[in-house]
C-alpha cells in the first residue's frame, strides 16, 4: 500500500471528498484504511463493561485505499509516491512533485 498509519491524506471520492485526515489504522489484507473523523457511521452498541450505557455510538468506517492520496509534508500537496534508496541503503517513499523523502 502507498500509505501507512500516521500519514496525512486527502479524500478523493465519496461524501467526504476534499477533506483531510490522519490514518489511524491500515488494513492491508482488505486494501482499506480508517481515517480520523472521515466516513463516520453510527453503530448500535449493547451495554458491556466497556460501554455500560450502550446506545448509539459514532465511529469511523474503513474506506478503500484508492480513494485517498497522501499529502507531502514538505510541499503540502496531495501527491503520488515512489520509492528510492538513500545513501545508507534504506528504502523510503518519495514525493513525485518535489522529490522529498516521506517518512
Amino acid at each position: 500500500m502507498h500509505v501507512k498509519k500516521g500519514d496525512l491524506v486527502k479524500i478523493l471520492t465519496g461524501k467526504d471528498k476534499g477533506k483531510q485526515g490522519k490514518i489511524i489504522r491500515a488494513i492491508p489484507k482488505e486494501e482499506r484504511v480508517v481515517v480520523e473523523k472521515i466516513n463516520m457511521m453510527k453503530k448500535h452498541q449493547k451495554p458491556t463493561q466497556q460501554y455500560p450505557q450502550g446506545g448509539i455510538i459514532a465511529m469511523e468506517a474503513p474506506i478503500h485505499v484508492s480513494n485517498v492520496m497522501i499529502i507531502c509534508p514538505s510541499c503540502k500537496k496531495p501527491t503520488r509516491t515512489g520509492h528510492k534508496f538513500l545513501d545508507n541503503g534504506k528504502k523510503v517513499r518519495e514525493c513525485k512533485h518535489c522529490g522529498a523523502a516521506i517518512e
